[in-house]
């Protein structure tokens, strides 16, 4: 009995070891394939996500992979702690194994931070951009009629047509309808990896704090 049950406790322990030095192979695959997806110089962190990996691997079907792209540059914008996930990743062990295309994911989600320094890179000359973390703010000068008058505002951050922008609200020092004059928009919704849309902004202490989904993301080798 004793023999037995050391038998069975190494031959978890086996399984367990073959288990992980797969999920590591396929990480390696998947980490150079998004690498490739998203024309970076380096490679990823890629995590899978769900154990036993083997069951996942024979059927093909991922649930949840997991990467981290560190701090990249799109359109001009520095993207701080750019990471996502791919979800109902469709990969045949075959595929990986041959280094065949045919790998895709259902979803695709990519967060990461806009710096305050880089929200106030696009502000308008004159305007300086400031909040306290839940609320971003405006502060500078309007020209109204030959004077140049000083404000300040609050920002609404919104997605507009996949690009953030900032609005003024709340406008003090200058008439309410002279905010619509104080927009402010990031222009890189075209250029980040894997043709993702922003779908979701806020405010957070170290600047704005993004969301971008795409659907049907091929990621090929």
């Amino acid at each position: 009995m004793r023999k037995l049950i050391v038998f069975l406790i190494v031959l978890v322990i086996l399984l367990v070891a073959v288990d992980r030095v797969a999920a590591a192979g396929v990480e390696r695959d998947l980490a150079n394939r998004i690498a490739a997806a998203a024309d970076l110089s380096g490679t990823p962190t890629v995590t899978i996500e769900g154990i036993p990996f083997l069951t996942q691997a024979v059927s093909g079907h991922y649930p949840e992979v997991r990467f981290d792209l560190g701090t990249l540059t799109y359109g001009g914008v520095p993207v701080k702690n750019l990471r996502g996930a791919a979800y109902d990743v469709t990969a045949p062990l075959a595929d990986i194994l041959q280094n065949r295309a045919d790998i895709r994911a259902g979803r695709m989600t990519v967060s990461g931070t806009l710096t305050r320094a880089t929200i106030d890179k696009y502000a308008p000359r004159g305007v300086k951009i400031g909040g306290n973390g839940s609320r971003l703010t405006a502060s500078g000068e309007l020209t109204v009629g030959a004077n140049k008058v000083k404000f300040d505002a609050e920002l609404r951050v919104s997605v507009v047509d996949g690009q953030i922008r900032l609005q003024a609200e709340k406008i003090e020092g200058v008439p309410a309808a002279l905010a619509q004059f104080v927009s402010i928009p990031i222009p890189f919704k075209a250029d980040l990896p894997f043709d993702v849309k922003v779908t979701r902004v806020r405010s957070v202490a170290d600047g704005l704090e993004f969301t971008a989904e795409a659907t049907d993301v091929p990621l090929r080798g």
